[in-house]
């Protein structure tokens, strides 16, 4: 144990770490052509850049290069300094891969975990995070990793189902890691361990919270009355824990089913939206900070958007999303309806430059204005699909449209020419 001189000296180093404390938990920023984790550098499928495409031609965009060699799984692509950065799964060997973004080629391997098995596709399904010089990945069995990006060298490896006693979902696990200040969040699902935090650094536990089940769906960070919040959607409900210790905070369960909830919340100031498919539903809570509590009051719950494997995006006040197959755009702070559209059948969708990319489970893509009056749509195309559905997002960072077909990935150039 380390000696002090005296009292003061003790309770200088006492106030300086609760500020360092307080510092650990920054707001995230978006950097130009950085995607470094699932659904961007806010985790809200919204990119910032400017100068793209504003209609297609018959054939869709420009392809810059088309790669072959991820493997089988829906892992899509986190972006950060030039590199891409996913997860497939060769053999019996799920595997992380750094790609380079200028050409497509590979250039780091490295090898992660048993084979994820299951009927609707095999391998990873998770994005892998991006902060600094480290790179973070859950793969589909519950084997979690930090790698150095430069060469991808294993810092620290763990498999949170059997550290956490959890049970993996039917479908695989399908979250991309939390990264908030110096912790790394995951839901594990295990007793008293539902949701974990740990050391970024080297993987030792700093707390376990809850017993829920894990859901499909990644957490997001936010920041209420200077509570650093998680929030979280397990197979049963939604939930909001604090980031320093783990503590609970509040719940809501009527926007869960009980089959598979996917869908990323949603947070904008204190409003968060929630959403599933299996005939459930959505709903926009008022989360209200008082005396380091905070309570969730429904504003409304409706049918009008189903999110299932894809989460919607807010742009302006409205929100688009695919309710079940049907494209939808929302009022965020009423649930009112602008207007709805087959568009491209159903799928995902990233937000960028006043657009929504669109890519159904069938390989279709098109470009469609994010416009409350109506459905407009800018242009489509179809990539060449193998057998299984294209559940991989699209990604749009400097300047690109990224798609992933299981072992397939392009890259399009969707810059506008000067």
């Amino acid at each position: 144990m380390i000696q002090l001189a005296n009292w003061r000296q003790a309770l200088f180093l006492m106030i300086i770490g609760s500020v360092l404390l307080g510092a650990t938990f920054p707001d995230k920023t978006e950097v130009p052509g950085e995607w470094p984790q699932w659904r961007g550098p806010n985790r809200d499928g919204v990119s910032r850049e400017s100068g793209l495409l504003k209609e297609w031609r018959s054939a869709g965009p420009p392809l810059a290069w088309k790669t072959r060699g991820l493997g089988n799984g829906y892992s899509t692509v986190a972006v950060s300094q030039g590199r891409l950065y996913t997860m497939g799964v060769r053999g019996d060997q799920e595997f992380i891969m750094a790609i380079d973004a200028k050409d497509g080629k590979p250039l780091w391997v490295r090898a992660h975990g048993a084979r994820f098995k299951n009927d609707q596709g095999d391998g990873p399904r998770s994005t892998p995070t991006v902060e600094s010089n480290f790179l973070y990945a859950l793969g589909g069995n519950g084997d979690l990793s930090c790698l150095e990006l430069k060469d991808g060298k294993t810092i620290w490896t763990m498999n949170i189902l059997q550290k956490f006693e959890g049970t993996n979902t039917h479908w695989g696990i399908s979250e991309s890691p939390l990264i908030v200040g110096d912790r790394l969040l995951v839901t594990p699902g295990g007793k008293n361990a539902a949701i974990v935090a740990l050391n970024k650094k080297d993987g030792s536990v700093i707390w376990k919270s809850q017993s829920d089940r894990p859901g499909y769906s990644s957490g997001v960070y936010t920041d209420l009355g200077g509570i650093p919040e998680a929030i979280f959607f397990t197979d049963s409900r939604a939930v909001g824990v604090d980031v320093r210790d783990g503590s609970f905070l509040w719940e809501y369960s009527q926007a869960s089913n009980r089959t598979a909830n996917c869908a990323t919340p949603i947070v904008s100031g204190n409003y968060v939206f929630l959403s599933s498919d299996y005939g459930t539903g959505c709903a926009l809570l008022a989360l209200v900070p008082n005396d380091g509590k905070i309570t969730a009051r429904e504003i409304y719950f409706n049918q009008e958007m189903k999110n299932h494997h894809s989460s919607s995006v807010l742009v302006d006040g409205t929100l688009y999303g695919f309710s079940s197959a049907i494209l939808t755009a929302m009022r965020f702070n009423d649930g009112h309806v602008f207007w709805k559209d087959r568009s491209v059948g159903k799928g995902s969708l990233t937000y960028a430059d006043g657009h929504l990319y669109c890519f159904s489970e069938k390989g279709v893509v098109g470009l469609v204005e994010a416009n409350p009056e109506a459905y407009k749509e800018k242009g489509r195309f179809s990539i060449s699909q193998e057998t299984l559905p294209t559940w991989s997002h699209p990604v749009v960072a400097g300047g690109r449209l990224y798609l992933r077909d299981q072992d397939t990935l392009y890259s399009y150039d969707i810059k506008e020419k000067q």
